[in-house]
């Protein structure tokens, strides 16, 4: 590996840190606490202000239970198919469809049942640009000020400052498709211009 390519590896290591910490909903504190490593060094590994080491990313790795070299955004080795280990956030199930953690990333969300007991749910905010396509079940989307229930086939697309929630909207499960850019990428349709007759 020459030079320009181990600088060009080491550079995408704090994107990578932020998408997956991001989509993790792991703030610094947390990471720092599970880790051991400080809130400071995090915050420059991310940043890009400190180099990555081993023995910074080794406990990241196993924090956030993925191999090193999704950390470090190894060269392919072969094998083209993505290695599905699910991550359980929030009562939900997360597989990851994508392998790398920067740029646009795809998820299959599996959200348990409502179960009625809920509190009003709390929206947040963050970096990012969300898309959802509901694959089964009944989908409730909090969206600022909109109240929506979504079906299988529906999609919607946002901007993840809009304060946001979305789970079941009734008591059976829902599958989600997410694709998750954590700096703001949009998804881009193209599409053939329609013959003017």
């Amino acid at each position: 590996m020459g030079d320009d390519e181990l600088s060009s590896v080491l550079t995408g290591v704090g994107p990578r840190l932020r998408a997956l910490r991001t989509v993790r909903g792991t703030t610094l504190a947390q990471l720092s606490e599970t880790t051991g490593i400080s809130l400071s060094t995090l915050s420059r590994l991310e940043s890009g202000g400190r180099k990555p080491t081993l023995e910074l990313l080794l406990p990241l790795a196993k924090a956030y239970g993925v191999q090193l070299d999704e950390l470090v955004g190894a060269p392919e080795t072969g094998d083209p198919r993505v290695t599905f280990r699910p991550i359980k956030r929030h009562g939900s199930m997360f597989v990851p469809l994508t392998r790398h953690l920067s740029g646009v990333n795809a998820y299959k969300q599996v959200i348990p049942g409502a179960t009625g007991k809920e509190a009003r749910p709390e929206q947040r905010v963050h970096e990012g640009y969300e898309w959802l396509y509901v694959l089964s079940g009944r989908l409730r989307l909090l969206l600022g000020e909109h109240d929506l229930v979504l079906t299988p086939g529906e999609v919607v697309e946002f901007d993840t400052h809009t304060p946001h929630w979305w789970g079941a909207a009734g008591p059976e499960p829902v599958e989600v498709l997410s694709l998750f850019g954590p700096q703001g990428e949009r998804m881009h349709v193209r599409a053939k211009p329609t013959g003017k007759g």
